[in-house]
């Protein structure tokens, strides 16, 4: 008997139902080991705490394990979504040990914030301070354990407060933070036709700036201390909108009318983490330093030589005046970041040298370095 295309049809519907009944229960046996293994990593965690005592995160050891989990994903989730939760499963196993405080230049909903997330996860506490020096103090004072500062900007440059405070603070650069910057156009309003207003940070009206020319000429500009504050004034104000993350969308309950509107697609802000530790070697790591050059002829050249003999890839060489240290009418001081830790031996008599040739130098600190 031949069966009618009504009944075939039944008979597939059948066969898919029975299937995806059976790759849910096998979902659901997945999910009960995950949580199985996330828990007996738990318990391995805590043992190790309590075998080292004292300070338990240690930034060197959560890149080796973000790297190795990177180069042995086999999908298909790509290697920044692995990352991304185990991350999260490293901070709720510290949590359980040391609880940590983090200060990041605030307010509530800034790019600060969200690196500060990228880098911790989301199991400890973040404080937002309302300026870069707060963040430092809250360190210094024993408040918070760690500091979230941006320290410069692919489009705009150094942020000159972060660096002129490295030089006189005694914390040290133990990680550092890339984010992809992605500006929005955020509103209460649904679209542009009544909006009379644009709350932005300077920075941003700058790095959305062709865009901007283009789409919103007309429109008055209004520069706010943050990119928060401009999404808190647009919540509040209807006839307005804001420049600012999707952080800042969410916490205000803002519709991003577009998305994506700075100008370089490539704009990402590097972030320092700040702490009364550096970290040790992961493998792949930088070092980071204050020095300023010898009154004389080619005294800057002599600072570098050490480097080029030692065979030192240096990644960062930014001037800075040398106001507040001393120095007189157009002198400076140079922040150099470099390849490698302090504590391998090519970069150790690297540095070792270059204390004769500068007139002062000052290690920053050694942290596991982030790709691009």
């Amino acid at each position: 008997m031949v069966k009618d295309s009504g009944e075939k049809g039944a008979n597939g519907a059948n066969d898919e139902r029975e299937e995806l009944g059976r790759l849910r229960v096998g979902i659901d046996g997945v999910d009960d080991e995950i949580l199985r293994l996330i828990n007996q990593r738990a318990e391995i965690a805590h043992r190790i705490g309590e075998i080292k005592h004292g300070n338990i995160y240690r930034p060197e050891r959560e890149a080796q394990v973000l790297q190795r989990i990177a180069e042995a994903n086999p999908g298909p989730l790509p290697a920044q979504a692995t990352q991304r939760i185990f991350r999260e499963i490293m901070s709720a196993c510290l949590a359980l040990e040391q609880p940590l405080s983090i200060a990041y230049l605030g307010p509530e909903g800034t790019f600060s914030e969200s690196a500060a997330h990228k880098h911790f996860g989301s199991a400890p506490t973040f404080t937002p301070y309302a300026a870069i020096d707060d963040a430092f103090r809250a360190v210094e004072a024993g408040n918070a354990n760690y500091a979230v500062v941006p320290v410069e900007n692919s489009t705009d440059g150094a942020i000159g407060r972060t660096l002129d405070l490295l030089l006189s603070s005694p914390l040290k650069i133990c990680g550092e933070i890339n984010l992809r910057i992605h500006q929005n156009l955020l509103s209460k309003a649904n679209s542009l036709a009544n909006v009379k207003r644009l709350y932005s940070h300077a920075q941003s009206l700058a790095q959305c700036h062709e865009w901007l020319n283009k789409n919103l000429a007309q429109l008055p500009r209004v520069p706010v201390a943050s990119n928060a504050e401009a999404a808190r004034l647009a919540s509040e104000d209807l006839e307005s909108c804001a420049i600012a993350g999707e952080a800042a969308a969410s916490r205000y309950g803002l519709n991003v009318l577009s998305a994506n509107i700075e100008d370089d697609p490539n704009n990402t802000t590097r972030f320092l983490v700040l702490a009364a530790h550096d970290a040790g070697p992961s493998g792949r790591d930088k070092t980071s330093f204050i020095c300023s050059a010898q009154n004389k002829p080619g005294a800057v050249h002599a600072l570098l030589a050490p480097l080029a003999a030692h065979g030192v890839s240096m990644s960062k060489f930014e001037s800075r005046p040398a106001r507040g240290f001393g120095g007189g009418r157009w002198e400076y001081i140079f922040f150099v970041d470099i390849e490698g830790h302090q504590q391998q031996p090519s970069v150790g008599r690297a540095l070792e040298e270059l204390v004769q040739y500068a007139g002062f130098i000052k290690i920053l600190g050694s942290y596991p370095a982030v790709g691009q």
